[in-house]
């Protein structure tokens, strides 16, 4: 490809990682080229479980419908122990809203067949065979050499290249970049039909006195996905059967299995995950343990993250700078998930005969204590969901002098106070957002489809020019491309693109009382927010994008007492 037709991202990889990076680029009108090294298409599954925060994404790339239909959905963790059950731990997501509360299980294949139907859909279709052999990058772009299935060289160009080919990532190997960490445990995977009286509404973990092992149920009657962590030598599954039998105190057959998987996992990560133009993702950044399924979610959070912001500079609505909050904003996260991973490792294998011993009376106080179980759920879920990550320290993240809002005005009842809304660096949808009958709450989930920022703001009743609506409009106007701006309650405002809310349930779980606003990232985070739109504080809370000029009609000024400041200053590319 050449001049005009060459692609403008080159992603290396074409798993979930890959294809969600794919569709973000291409859902914001950037031309990709998507390769992979394998023949086709996985066959088997490594990963199983997509966990709620992930499927809110799929929600915003307009994919979970589909997703959804070919899965279970999983809400419970039961425990047995040498033939008797120890507890079941229901899901509770009371303290962490969402409309997807519970984990879907769905083979890896499954999830990867609707994201290249989705990426087909915005005209990329994946290069089967491709394997990436060296690159240079230079300050224009990256020289790529290429080979396909029949030894043909290719040499192209490309402005960017994203690596998310795996574990094994040539891209991370030319770039240099260390993984650090240890080697751990041996453990197999099985995918096997299974004859068992247990429900498949949960998923079962057992110990036997001496390993553990793991059962979780497909949407598919009858077969499951079985974890051994104290596999056979040979890797075989002929002993599976007495195994779970023994722990779980019941008969269980387990037949021949489709697919299984001996291997030796890691717990390692990279420093950084970008240089120049060239980015990592999911595992070509970071391997480590499948005990709570972490590994394909975390992926697709990183591609998502890095697409949209990869999108806005490349199409000129963002400085480089931008780039840099890649590895500042998705590097501690994956710190966090070894460390979270490295426990979830040692509790499912549970090795220590002197605590497998002590699981029925531990277990025994939990059921006889209904806080402390439900603490325990909570606990479990948070980290296992991606809920409860955000973003509060990056550069992208303004904060305001908190006021509390007061009064009872549209976005609150008589009598009440508003909701304080979701804080700057949290989720937007932290909130009780998630009420299908709230017209306010379905045109919230809307416009996160939308792919531009969201610029969130409560009619004030005030008219146009420099007050908070004119704000509005001058904004919607300068930086409509990259920039959703809606009116919420719109009716007693002048104010750009209304988004209905009768019921005042939205703008009372945003906090937003009349002229306060919001401002919502691509990905769903709140960047900031405020209690009155002016252009000086919008500017504040844009400045870390590196735009090229403020909004128009308003010098930069110095801020007010309670205006946001950012909470790092944007650096120098």
């Amino acid at each position: 490809m050449h001049g005009l037709d060459r692609p403008r991202v080159l992603v290396v990889g074409a798993g979930p990682v890959g294809l969600t990076a794919a569709h973000e680029l291409a859902r914001r009108g950037v031309r990709v080229r998507l390769v992979d090294a394998a023949p086709g298409p996985a066959p088997t599954s490594r990963a199983v479980a997509v966990h709620p925060r992930t499927l809110e994404t799929f929600a915003q790339m307009g994919v979970v419908d589909g997703l959804i239909a070919r899965g279970r959905q999983n809400r419970a963790f039961t425990m047995y122990s040498g033939g008797r059950r120890l507890v079941r731990l229901e899901a509770d997501y009371s303290t962490m809203p969402t409309s997807y509360p519970y984990t879907l299980i769905v083979p890896q294949a499954e999830t990867e067949a609707v994201l290249r139907e989705a990426v087909a859909r915005l005209g990329v279709d994946v290069e089967w065979g491709v394997k990436l052999t060296g690159f240079e990058q230079d300050a224009d772009g990256v020289s790529v050499r290429l080979r396909d299935a029949d030894g043909v060289q290719e040499t192209t160009r490309t402005s960017w290249l994203v690596g998310c080919d795996g574990g094994h990532s040539t891209v991370r190997k030319l770039l240099g970049l260390e993984l650090i960490g240890e080697s751990s445990e041996t453990w197999m995977l099985a995918d096997a039909p299974v004859e068992t009286d247990l429900p498949p509404d949960t998923i079962y973990w057992t110990h036997t006195g001496g390993q553990a092992l793991m059962m979780v149920p497909y949407a598919r009657d009858g077969h499951w996905r079985l974890l051994d962590t104290a596999p056979a030598p040979d890797g075989g599954t002929a002993g599976l059967g007495a195994k779970l039998s023994k722990g779980l105190g019941r008969e269980v057959r387990v037949g021949e299995a489709e697919w299984t998987s001996v291997f030796t996992f890691q717990q390692r990560m990279v420093e950084r995950m970008h240089q120049g133009r060239v980015f990592v993702a999911g595992d070509a950044a970071h391997v480590h343990s499948p005990a709570s399924g972490q590994g394909m979610n975390t992926g697709v959070q990183e591609a998502y993250n890095l697409a949209w912001k990869l999108a806005q500079v490349d199409q000129g609505h963002a400085g480089r700078v931008l780039l840099d909050t890649y590895s500042e904003e998705r590097v501690p996260v994956g710190e966090a998930l070894l460390g979270s991973t490295r426990t979830a490792t040692f509790l499912v294998q549970l090795k220590n005969l002197l605590a497998s011993a002590a699981l029925p009376v531990v277990f025994g106080v939990v059921r006889a204590v209904p806080a402390l179980r439900r603490a325990i759920q909570r606990k479990v879920l948070g980290g296992m969901s991606g809920l409860r990550i955000g973003y509060p320290e990056s550069s992208l993240t303004t904060v305001e002098a908190y006021r509390h809002l007061q009064g009872a005005g549209p976005a609150a009842t008589a009598g009440t106070t508003p909701a304080p809304g979701p804080r700057p660096g949290q989720r937007v949808t932290q909130t009780g957002v998630h009420h299908p009958s709230s017209p306010g709450c379905r045109a919230l989930h809307d416009e996160l489809r939308d792919p531009r920022w969201s610029l969130l703001f409560a009619a004030d009743g005030t008219g146009p020019g420099d007050a908070p609506a004119g704000v509005a409009v001058t904004a919607a106007v300068q930086y409509g491309e990259w920039l959703s701006v809606r009116t919420v309650g719109a009716g007693r405002a002048d104010g750009p693109a209304p988004l209905a809310d009768p019921d005042a349930r939205l703008r009372f779980a945003l906090g937003l009382a009349p002229g306060c606003w919001v401002l919502v990232r691509p990905d769903g985070y709140v960047a900031a927010r405020g209690t009155r739109l002016t252009r000086a504080v919008l500017d504040l809370a844009l400045a870390p994008l590196g735009l090229a000029a403020p909004l128009a009609g308003e010098a930069v000024r110095e801020p007010a007492s309670g205006l946001p400041t950012p909470v790092h200053p944007p650096k120098e590319y």
